[in-house]
């Protein structure tokens, strides 16, 4: 495998981890700080910056803390040039599933995300 794959794989296995621990110093690490979030599944279409969705995680009681599984995978990683790659991760958190299309840069050096885009998928209970 490329080190170039190798070098996402290990910025999506931050973001996980972040996302798992809602920690946002990671978090703040793995996204552009011009990144922007957003989802349809909301009603009006829910749009963030980096500025409004790191409090967010930070005010979240995290999935490790509650003791939840921790199911994420990456699906795809495809490389659209030197500096412009594409994944789609899969997670859960509480009773969701989150399909996410994450967008990369790579900026001075290293990559980022620059956009998460993602699709909720609320699970019946009782399923895992």
């Amino acid at each position: 495998m490329s080190s170039v794959f190798l070098e996402l794989e290990a910025v999506i296995a931050d973001y996980f981890e972040a996302l798992y621990r809602c920690d946002t110093d990671l978090l703040q690490k793995v996204f552009h700080s011009k990144a922007i979030y957003a989802t349809a599944d909301e009603t009006p279409l829910l749009y963030r910056t980096m500025e409004e969705y790191v409090p967010v995680v930070a005010a979240r009681q995290s999935p490790a803390s509650r003791g939840e599984v921790r199911t994420d995978a990456i699906d795809e990683i495809q490389l659209a040039g030197a500096n412009t790659a594409f994944a789609r991760v899969r997670c859960s958190i509480g009773n969701n599933d989150f399909v996410d299309f994450l967008t990369f840069v790579r900026d001075g050096g290293r990559w980022q995300i620059m956009a998460k885009i993602f699709q909720i998928i609320p699970r019946q209970s009782g399923s895992v």
